[in-house]
């Protein structure tokens, strides 16, 4: 079925939404109908479009990232409880712009933000994951946001990750530690 998109309404619904919650909208719960006729995307450097234009506005943008959900079929899709919006995605919905290192319960733990705002601390349920290119040997690092949106952590935030590494001799991994518990950035060839 082809609908037409009513911003207004989208809007509308992701604030609603948010209002009665408090938190994140159960986009999970909700199975509308797809609305086509819409060009989104967000690009590797976690900029997002619509209909070939930036959006700007980075309250619009905040708030469109609230209601983001990745489905089993492998595709992004906006979703509010009467529309869906498929949004094709360079690599990886959020982008890591920035971290810093707190003590909670005598650990240290990184906390990461994304360039939405997100504050994540990397622990068992936030892991860092690296993948590297066949092609390269280029590491691209992700951390888990939420449920299974991940973010690419920026170039410059993972030099700075690099730079904070300890050398595990034995497995020749550089690996740091947060939460307790240790992470791999890749091993040292």
């Amino acid at each position: 079925m082809n609908r037409e998109v009513n911003t207004a309404s989208i809007l509308k619904d992701i604030l609603e939404a948010q209002e009665t919650s408090g938190e994140l909208p159960p986009v999970d719960k909700w199975n509308p109908p797809l609305c086509e006729n819409v060009e989104m995307k967000i690009s590797k450097d976690g900029k997002w479009f619509f209909m070939g234009s930036l959006i700007g506005r980075e309250k619009m943008v905040k708030l469109f990232s609230s209601v983001l959900r990745l489905d089993e079929d492998g595709f992004y899709y906006l979703v509010t409880p009467v529309e869906k919006i498929k949004i094709e995605v360079a690599d990886k919905p959020f982008v890591i712009v920035t971290y810093d290192k707190e003590i909670i319960d005598d650990q240290e733990t990184f906390f990461f933000q994304t360039n939405v705002g997100d504050v994540v601390p990397l622990n068992s349920a936030h892991p860092l994951r690296i993948e590297f290119s066949e092609a390269t040997n280029e590491p691209s690092p992700y951390l888990l946001v939420r449920k299974n949106l991940e973010g690419l952590i920026s170039r410059n935030v993972f030099y700075q990750l690099v730079q904070e590494a300890a050398l595990d001799r034995s497995s020749k991994e550089l690996i740091i530690e947060s939460s307790g518990i240790n992470f791999s950035l890749g091993k040292i060839e």
